[in-house]
């Protein structure tokens, strides 16, 4: 599933959601999907299936090892409201690397409740990819040790834009978006590498694409903790590589993401933020000039 973020949406608009069929094989089948607003497309996607037991009695396997990292025992951020799924992260490993790609990032998600069996395998699959998104974009930055938040009111205005992900809870949107200042500055405090400038902050962060390999699409529930591990390879000329592998409960590689953003780096003065959700309809920047005061 290759997805490209064009423009950004209006979730207060309908969206229009044009579905072509490119190729239908006795292994794989391929579509494209264009979503639009207004006629103008905000979305596309490319995405390839391919039939189950198409690919013969005898095959080459092989999977990268779940790491062996306990569930913390307390929620954050949206963990603890009524949102669409559960978040508990682990950290930054290799935090005193002096090489950022060196460094990843570590959580554990889950939907919250049970999933209905109503929805099929269909189901976990379309949770799998929305929590795909979880801290995504951030990996850049956090490993840099730059912060993304220094003034309340910026995160008033980003819990505002937030409010949509969390059922229209702003209070909640509020303590997840602290949450996430509060944890990344105990972070910094933490790690004996500092950024190349500590006046540095995040200015603005904006996914260009999103890219999701299904592996073994039967090995999980989604409303089961799935384990996520992130890192950057590499970043400059004003943008970002993020990868991610998620794994099952039981140690089952399930999947693996990329993403590339672009990110404009500010003195600690200037702030904005960008907030996406992986649904399209619910793409919504949000960027301010200068804190409040």
């Amino acid at each position: 599933m290759h997805c490209y973020f064009v423009l950004s949406g209006d979730s207060q608009l309908p969206v229009l959601y044009h579905v072509e069929r490119v190729r239908d094989g006795r292994s794989f089948a391929t579509r494209t999907v264009q979503a639009r607003q207004q006629g103008r497309p905000i979305f596309t996607t490319t995405l390839s299936f391919d039939r189950e037991g198409s690919w013969g009695k005898k095959e080459i396997k092989h999977t990268r090892k779940k790491p062996d990292v306990p569930l913390p025992g307390q929620p954050d951020g949206l963990g603890r409201g009524r949102g669409p799924f559960e978040s508990r992260r682990v950290g930054i490993t290799n935090r005193d690397s002096p090489h950022a790609a060196d460094r990843s990032l570590q959580l554990y998600n889950k939907a919250r409740g049970t999933i209905s069996a109503e929805g099929g395998r269909q189901a976990h699959l379309t949770a799998l990819a929305y929590m795909s998104d979880s801290y995504f974009i951030g990996t850049v930055s956090r490993v840099h040790n730059i912060r993304r938040f220094s003034s309340p009111g910026a995160i008033e205005r980003a819990a505002a834009a937030l409010k949509k992900e969390v059922g229209g809870e702003e209070e909640l949107a509020k303590r997840y978006l602290t949450d996430l200042a509060e944890q990344e500055e105990q972070e910094l405090k933490l790690s004996k590498q500092t950024s190349d400038d500590p006046n540095m902050e995040v200015g603005m962060m904006v996914s260009l694409d999103h890219t999701i390999y299904f592996h073994d699409r039967r090995a999980f529930r989604a409303d089961e903790w799935i384990f996520s591990e992130m890192r950057t390879p590499w970043a400059g000329a004003g943008r970002g590589l993020v990868l991610q592998q998620m794994w099952a409960q039981d140690g089952s590689l399930i999947a693996t993401c990329v993403q590339e953003v672009t990110k404009k780096i500010h003195n600690l003065c200037y702030i904005s933020f960008s907030i996406r959700p992986l649904s399209p309809n619910l793409k919504a920047p949000l960027q301010s000039t200068r804190p409040d005061g």
